[in-house]
């Protein structure tokens, strides 16, 4: 998954211009919205268009179009190829919904009034430390998600969208063979465990989920083909998870939830698990330094949205340590994320 920025020069922008760009963020991210909405980069696969095809082909006001694209196009999204002409670039490339590291839903699940609005509200999460989804919703997030199937399709498209650009990468860092039992804690419909079984052919799965994701996990097992190899359980990871594996995995689960909850998942995984079993935390792991990192951008959707929190490797070990765990070793991947692995203590 890239989490580079784009930019149109190699020199860096002098402060003044630095800071215009950050405070018209807002609408560069609409615009980018715009576009993903409108599916632009899936009319360019084959051959550049001139707007006004564009403008037709998505029933949109030609001008108006045009200063969208040529806004994107002037940081590095879309290349303009002739006057008012367009093209896809590897920025762009990546709003195509026909190809397996697409960003598009993630970019949809960005640009949504109703998240949007959230985001506009994180002085309320300033001021209070609690998240604005809350706030604005009047619905913890994932309540929110569930009285709302409209939205929460949106969120599990982007949430697939991640799992698919990340899932390769994990099982290239670290050897899954050496399990007998994998229990995927919250692991949707079974993308990631379903790859960590692929590339270890002994390996049995359980996938753990609520009711309602489990039953609707059995196409993708399917179609990965791995449905036999994989045990569906369903229930609540703050009540109790499946007992005696040898591994745990949880991908874009810890971050999502305070220390004090994070501490209840992970302590019910550790009374449950085999004494030599492993926990796999699969998330991004903040880095020590003020560098740049996909991490920070991340952590501000976790202040405003369920109550989260990305983490440092300090961090890390000590929630870990506060449910009966020890953190052994982290395992970077090919992308933000990395593997974050721990034993009873």
């Amino acid at each position: 998954m890239s989490t580079g920025q784009a930019h149109t020069s190699a020199q860096p922008l002098p402060p003044d211009a630095q800071l215009l760009q950050l405070a018209f963020g807002p609408m560069l991210a609409q615009a980018l919205y715009v576009a993903a909405r409108l599916g632009v980069a899936d009319l360019l696969v084959e051959k550049p268009l001139p707007i006004n095809e564009l403008a037709a082909r998505t029933e949109t006001h030609e001008r108006s179009l045009y200063r969208i694209l040529r806004s994107l196009t002037a940081v590095g999204v879309f290349t303009e190829t002739g006057p008012k002409v367009f093209a896809l670039n590897p920025v762009a490339e990546l709003l195509r919904s026909d190809i397996p590291h697409s960003m598009r839903n993630g970019v949809l699940f960005m640009g949504e009034e109703w998240h949007w609005r959230v985001w506009s509200n994180m002085m309320y999460s300033a001021k209070t430390g609690k998240p604005a989804w809350g706030y604005v919703h009047g619905a913890e997030v994932f309540d929110y998600f569930a009285a709302n199937p409209e939205q929460a399709e949106i969120f599990n498209g982007a949430m697939t969208d991640m799992s698919m650009s990340i899932a390769s990468l994990v099982v290239e860092a670290y050897d899954f063979a050496a399990f007998k039992t994998l229990v995927d804690i919250a692991g949707g419909h079974g993308y990631m465990l379903a790859q960590a079984l692929k590339s270890a052919p002994d390996l049995k799965g359980v996938l753990f989920d609520v009711p309602a994701v489990i039953e609707g996990a059995a196409a993708r097992l399917e179609k990965e083909g791995v449905a036999d190899r994989v045990e569906k359980v369903s229930g609540d990871f703050f009540a109790a998870v499946p007992q005696g594996a040898d591994a745990y995995m949880m991908k874009h689960i810890i971050h999502d939830w305070d220390d004090e909850r994070a501490v209840k998942i992970l302590s019910n995984i550790q009374s449950v698990m085999a004494n030599d079993a492993k926990v796999l935390i699969i998330e991004t792991v903040v880095p020590a330094t003020s560098a740049p990192h996909y991490s920070k951008l991340l952590d501000l959707e976790m202040l405003t949205s369920p109550g989260g929190v990305e983490r440092t490797e300090d961090e890390y070990r000590e929630l870990l340590a506060a449910a009966g765990l020890r953190l052994t070793r982290i395992i970077p991947t090919a992308s933000p994320y990395s593997i974050i692995e721990a034993v009873k203590a």
